[in-house]
């Protein structure tokens, strides 16, 4: 089987699961995320060979956009182009806050759309984060808060806290997995 019949087959499937899981079909949506994960996991290691540590926390960080703006995907587009989209951007936040500016000329393509601002205002997305970031500890949410949504370093939250670069580090990464496992839970 070629490559273009492969995709085509991967991505008729996953469609399949994704719109079953848009119409309220649990174990599809579970099953789509896996299989998204999967994806995610082989992408973000080829982008991320010298920075490994970063590829299961970008992985999360993805499966949660997805979640969070699962009401934004056009079923007449591919979903692998959809989930794509929203991962280029996860990576591209990554670089930015690790500051490897040399990282960010790989092509971007169509991702206009995602990198515009969002318009003010509070939306179904954002109220769904606010709820699911609530439910976190108040230091797993801090350090999320100031290093995924507002795009601190490492560095700075630790400087802004008072805790170590490697405490501000686990918190984000015990955040991310507790937020995966409350997305899961919630899509139950």
């Amino acid at each position: 089987m070629n490559n273009d019949a492969h995709h085509n087959d991967f991505e008729s499937g996953l469609k399949l699961l994704w719109l079953r899981a848009q119409s309220g079909d649990e174990v599809a949506y579970r099953e789509a995320l896996r299989t998204i994960a999967r994806r995610l996991r082989s992408y973000f290691r080829r982008h991320l060979m010298n920075l490994p540590d970063d590829v299961e926390d970008l992985v999360q960080e993805t499966l949660l956009a997805l979640h969070v703006h699962r009401g934004s995907y056009d079923p007449s587009q591919p979903v692998t182009a959809w989930v794509l989209g929203i991962s280029r951007h996860k990576l591209m936040d990554l670089y930015r806050r690790r500051g490897r500016r040399e990282a960010l000329h790989e092509p971007i393509d169509d991702l206009q759309e995602h990198l515009e601002a969002e318009e003010p205002g509070e939306t179904l997305a954002n109220v769904d984060l606010r709820t699911l970031l609530e439910a976190l500890p108040e230091a797993q949410r801090v350090a999320i808060e100031m290093t995924k949504l507002q795009g601190l370093s490492v560095a700075q939250a630790s400087e802004r806290t008072g805790q170590s670069e490697s405490a501000i580090k686990v918190q984000v990464h015990r955040g991310l997995k507790r937020l995966a496992a409350l997305v899961r839970k919630e899509s139950t």
